[in-house]
C-alpha cells in the first residue's frame, strides 16, 4: 500500500489537484514573493500529500526500504540533485565571475570586433554579446559591454536602440542555451544529461541561430523606429573615452589565448571525451581521456585556468574574495535547483506519471511543445530564466517517456524547448529587463516595444526550429 489512508486521489481529480500546485507555485514566487527555494519545498510537500504519499516509509520484512515516505522523497530528491550538479554549477559560475573581473570577458568582445570589424556594427555587438554571455551572466554581460556598444553606435552611425536589443539577444540567448550558466545545466541535470553537456552544448548552439537572426532583424527594424537621448548626436570623444576609461579599469588586460582557454579547454576535453567513450576506448590512456572530459574535472580545470587570469593580471591576491563572491551568488541557484528535483521525485511517486502514461496518445502529440508552454507560463510569470528553467525541467523529467522523449537527442532537445520558453517573455518582473532599459535610456513603454517583443519572437522562433529538429534527429 503505497497511499495515505485519507487520500487516493488519482484520475483527473489528481490533475487538477496538479494544475493546481502548479499555479499555486507560480503565485507563490510572483505574486506574493515567497522565495522560490521555500515555494518549491512547500508546494512539493502539500502535493505529496494531496497526491497520496505516505506519510513514513514502508518497510519489508527485510528492513528494506519499500515505498518511500514523503520525508524521505525530499531528502533524497534534494541529494541527488546536488549530488548530479552541484559541482558543474560551482564551477561554471567561478569561471564566468574570474572571466569579468579580469577583463578577460572584455577582452574576447573587443577580439570579436577586431575580426567582424565595424561595418556590421548591429551584427558585431549582437555576436560579442553572444560570446560573453557563455561564462557571464546576462546581466553583467549588459554592465560590461554597454560602453562597447556606445561606443560602437557613435563611430559607425548605428541606432543605439538597435545596438541595445541585439546586444540584449545575443547576452540572452547564449546565457539559456549554451552552458556553463546554471539555468541549462540545471534543465540537463534534472533530465538525466548531466554527463551529456557537450551534447547540449552543441544543441545549444544550433538553436542559437534562429533566435540571433530573428533578434537581429527585429533590432534593425525596431531601431529605426525608437529615439531615445542617445540617438541625439554626442563628441566622438565623449563616448570613445567611456570606452577607453572601461580598457583602463582594468590595469592589466590578459592575453586573448588565455583568456578564451577556460571556455574552450572544457568543450575540448569534453568532446575528447565523448569521442573516447563512444570508441569504447576506456583502457590506458583512453581512461584518462574519459575522466577529462567529465564535465566536473573539465570545468574544474577551465577554472584552473581562470586562476590563471589572475596571476596574468596581478590580481592573483583577490582570489580569495573572487571565490567567496562567486559561491555567494551559486548559492541559491543551487538551492532552488535542488527544490526543483524535489518536487520532480515527489511527482514521480504520486499516479500523475501513471495517468499521462495511460493517456499518453494525447499528450505525446504536445512532445517538445509540452515543456516550452510550461517554461514560457513560468518565465512570464515570475520573471527569472534560472527558475523557470529549473523548476520546469523538474516538472518534465518524470513525464518524457509519456511525451514520446526517450533517447539523448530527443530529451536533449526537451531541454532546448525548455530553454526556448525561458525567452518568453522578458518584462518588468525581470532584473534584465530593467537592466536593459536603464542603461539604454529607454522608457518602460519603448522597453515593451522591444526587450518584450523581441523576447517573444525568439523564443517563438527558436521553438519552430527546435519542432524541426525534432523531425530530423529524433
Amino acid at each position: 500500500m503505497n497511499r495515505t489512508d485519507w487520500s487516493t486521489m488519482t484520475g483527473l481529480p489528481l490533475m487538477a489537484a496538479f494544475a493546481v500546485a502548479i499555479a499555486v507555485l507560480i503565485l507563490m514566487i510572483s505574486a506574493l514573493k515567497v522565495h522560490p527555494f521555500l515555494s518549491l519545498l512547500g508546494v512539493s510537500l502539500a502535493f505529496g500529500l494531496v497526491g497520496g504519499v505516505p506519510l513514513l516509509d514502508a518497510v519489508g520484512p527485510d528492513g528494506e526500504v519499500k515505498t518511500p515516505g514523503i520525508a524521505t522523497l525530499i531528502g533524497e530528491g534534494f541529494a541527488e540533485t546536488f549530488a548530479s550538479f552541484g559541482l558543474v554549477i560551482i564551477f561554471g559560475t567561478l569561471i564566468g565571475l574570474l572571466l569579468e573581473k579580469t577583463g578577460a570577458a572584455f577582452q574576447l568582445a573587443d577580439a570579436l570586433v577586431r575580426v567582424i570589424g565595424t561595418r556590421h556594427p548591429v551584427l558585431a555587438i549582437e555576436l560579442m554579446g553572444w560570446v560573453v554571455s557563455i561564462p557571464v551572466f546576462s546581466d553583467s554581460g549588459y554592465v560590461i559591454l554597454n560602453p562597447v556598444r556606445k561606443a560602437l553606435a557613435q563611430r559607425t552611425g548605428a541606432s543605439p536602440v538597435a545596438m541595445a536589443i541585439a546586444l540584449s539577444a545575443g547576452l540572452f540567448t547564449s546565457h539559456v542555451f549554451i552552458p556553463p550558466t546554471p539555468g541549462p545545466i540545471a534543465a540537463a541535470a534534472n533530465l538525466g544529461l548531466e554527463d551529456s553537456l557537450l551534447l547540449i552544448i552543441g544543441l545549444g548552439a544550433l538553436v542559437s541561430l534562429p533566435a540571433l537572426a530573428v533578434a537581429y532583424a527585429y533590432a534593425v527594424y525596431i531601431g529605426s523606429r525608437i529615439t531615445t537621448p542617445e540617438s541625439e548626436a554626442v563628441p566622438d570623444g565623449d563616448v570613445a573615452a567611456a570606452y577607453e576609461k572601461l580598457r583602463a579599469s582594468y590595469t592589466r588586460l590578459p592575453s586573448t589565448a588565455l583568456s578564451v582557454s577556460p571556455i574552450l579547454a572544457p568543450i575540448l576535453l569534453m568532446a575528447a571525451g565523448s569521442v573516447a567513450t563512444a570508441l569504447d576506448y576506456r583502457e590506458g590512456a583512453g581512461a584518462l581521456v574519459v575522466f577529462l572530459g567529465t564535465p566536473t574535472i573539465s570545468l574544474a580545470i577551465g577554472f584552473v585556468l581562470a586562476f590563471f587570469l589572475l596571476v596574468q593580471t596581478g590580481m592573483a591576491g583577490s582570489f580569495h574574495s573572487f571565490t567567496e563572491e562567486g559561491l555567494r551568488t551559486v548559492g541559491p541557484i543551487l538551492l532552488i535547483t535542488a527544490a526543483g528535483g524535489v518536487l520532480g521525485r515527489v511527482i514521480a511517486a504520486t499516479d500523475v506519471v501513471d495517468f499521462i502514461a495511460d493517456n499518453a496518445t494525447q499528450l505525446s502529440h504536445l512532445g517538445l511543445l509540452f515543456p516550452f508552454l510550461v517554461t514560457a507560463m513560468f518565465k512570464t510569470a515570475q520573471g527569472s530564466t534560472t527558475v523557470a528553467m529549473a523548476t520546469t525541467s523538474s516538472i518534465v523529467a518524470p513525464l518524457l517517456p509519456a511525451l514520446g522523449l526517450a533517447d539523448p537527442v530527443e530529451v536533449g532537445l526537451a531541454v532546448m524547448a525548455i530553454a526556448a520558453g525561458s525567452l518568453v517573455v522578458s518584462h518588468a518582473n525581470d532584473s534584465h529587463f530593467w537592466v536593459v532599459t536603464n542603461l539604454s535610456q529607454l522608457t518602460p513603454q519603448q522597453s515593451y516595444r522591444s526587450q518584450t517583443v523581441v523576447t517573444a519572437l525568439m523564443g517563438v522562433a527558436s521553438m519552430a526550429f527546435i519542432w524541426v529538429l525534432g523531425l530530423v534527429l529524433a
